[in-house]
């Protein structure tokens, strides 16, 4: 008696599956080495499995499942792919948001890829469909326990107990993705990062005894012991200060590119370094983010922890403070003084969240995109003078202290996608870069606009009747892949400056990490010790 026609069908769509994920694998940067511990092997073959055995279920076309499954498994290699080369960092598990966020914000996400790789993605699923639909037969006896049933059956149960053998041993995540990638492999790797994605976090921010520090708060036993000890005092000592205007921007890709390409113009930041040379504090600051990945920096400003302490949440820390972690913040201790706190970002309110992750973090009111209504501009993003104008206007309408934080866009890319005009080149260099670069004159000319923002806030600020304290500071480097192929890679660092209107500083360098950007500011305005 020989086995069941189905059955085989339904195995050996298994086997060649499996094997044919771990060819598609060899096609991403980084490669991972075959070399890596047999639990890991276990979950990549457990939750393959599972995936073809739940899509075989409702279809009842096995190769059409796996052909379905491996397309999937093939436009998540190329859209790591595509991260790596842009960003320098492997896909991760919370990057799944790139799928729905691509359909929302495509001018932000598809020309990473390219169009051409989208569309060829968007056409080798359309034609799995179909062959699938057309060359395979749907089964006329599917519920057959000696067939077609029983082979899904060992397929769904051997992926079970593959699973939960394999992640029962598999080593622990670095949270480091190059790192864990060549150590477990893409699959395993996303399921470990997608395990740890379910605990919240339990540390506490510098910030956090203004907020309930008890069970549930997220506050560690001996965050709970340090912050209540020095950091009441200093908040006693922040109630009899003359209240000062904060004002703080983290401006889109900013860095100083003139240490890197030689033959910008030295002027391309001159207001920015006027105000370095009256800085109460200026220097290089190290960002959790490369080319993108905003709200990293955002999140290392306001909170005034490291991305090292949050485990798998540094890659989306918004995320988690959604799901119920309660964090005290910059914004919340600031309100707690007397602050009115206001954040602006010329884009969506639902982009990461923002709108829920916002009130959570201490801002009373959150300006979105709708606040630009009716603003004219030229370029593919609100412009920096726009913000720069709302940001006075907030300021001159104020009648109590006012934290105001902005976000800008203007110099957002894919810059590539824009064209640079001919006049532009003598404005920006004094040698012009070879032809390929033209990425950079396009970075130059939204750079320029991020300068004449900052002489803009400084002019405001110096108008005003009360103290005011101006932190400038970028998010990280820009994607400029061909400028930095031709001159080599950045540090990574950008610039902050820290001034104050009522006395120029001596413009002191020290370099810091963004998480500690934000209480030496305000050890330089006074309001901490």
């Amino acid at each position: 008696m020989g086995f069941d026609p189905d059955l085989i069908s339904m195995l050996a769509a298994t086997g060649v599956g499996v094997a044919l994920s771990v060819a598609i694998e060899r096609l991403m940067v980084p490669r991972p080495p075959l070399s890596r511990p047999a639990a890991a092997w276990a979950v990549h073959a457990g939750i393959w499995c599972l995936a073809h055995a739940a899509l075989t279920l409702p279809l009842g076309r096995p190769w059409f499942a796996a052909a379905l499954v491996s397309a999937f498994w093939l436009v998540l290699v190329q859209v790591n792919n595509a991260k790596y080369k842009s960003l320098r960092e492997p896909f991760v598990f919370h990057d799944y948001e790139y799928f729905t966020d691509a359909v929302r914000h495509p001018r932000l996400y598809i020309p990473f890829l390219g169009w051409a790789k989208f569309s060829g993605a968007m056409v080798g699923v359309l034609l799995a469909v179909a062959v699938g639909l057309w060359a395979e037969e749907s089964l006329e006896d599917r519920w057959d326990w000696a067939g077609h049933l029983g082979g899904l059956s060992v397929v769904a149960l051997s992926g079970a107990l593959l699973l939960w053998g394999g992640a029962r041993r598999l080593p622990v995540a670095t949270f480091q993705p190059a790192r864990d990638l060549a150590a477990l492999g893409f699959m395993a790797s996303l399921w470990r990062y997608a395990c740890a994605a379910g605990r919240l976090p339990c540390v506490g921010s510098p910030f956090d005894f203004v907020a309930a520090v008890g069970p549930g708060s997220g506050v560690q036993s001996a965050d709970r012991r340090a912050l209540s000890t020095g950091l009441a005092s200093q908040r006693a000592r922040a109630l009899r200060q003359d209240l000062p205007h904060m004002v703080a921007i983290q401006s889109e890709s900013f860095f100083d590119p003139r240490a890197v390409v030689p033959g910008i113009r030295g002027d391309v930041l001159a207001q920015f370094d006027r105000l370095c040379a009256d800085a109460v504090l200026q220097g290089g600051l190290a960002v959790p983010a490369w080319g993108a990945n905003t709200i990293r920096t955002e999140f290392a400003f306001l909170s005034g922890i490291a991305a090292e302490r949050l485990g798998v949440h540094r890659f989306n820390p918004y995320r988690a403070l959604v799901a119920g972690w309660r964090l005290a913040s910059l914004a919340s201790w600031l309100k707690d003084l007397g602050y009115r706190t206001v954040c602006v970002h010329p884009y969506p309110a639902g982009f990461y969240q923002r709108n829920r992750v916002y009130p959570r973090l201490g801002f009373d009111a959150f300006l979105d995109i709708q606040a630009f209504a009716g603003v004219s501009t030229a370029e593919p993003y609100v412009e920096d003078r726009a913000v720069a104008d709302k940001v006075a206007g907030l300021l001159r309408q104020s009648g109590q202290p006012l934290f105001v934080m902005a976000i800008t866009m203007e110099n957002h890319g894919p810059l590539h996608l824009e064209t640079a005009r001919p006049d532009e080149a003598d404005a920006l260099y004094t040698r012009p870069p070879p032809p390929g670069c033209e990425d950079l004159t396009i970075y130059l000319r939204h750079l320029r606009h991020a300068d004449q923002m900052a002489a803009s806030l400084r002019d405001t600020l110096e108008s005003l009747d009360r103290p005011a304290s101006l932190c400038w500071y970028g998010d990280h480097v820009p994607i400029l892949p061909e400028v930095y192929r031709r001159y080599g890679l950045p540090s990574g660092r950008v610039p902050y400056v820290c001034w104050n209107n009522w006395a120029s500083g001596p413009g002191r360098l020290l370099d810091l990490a963004a998480e500690d950007l934000s209480r030496h500011w305000l050890q330089r305005i006074g309001l901490m010790q």
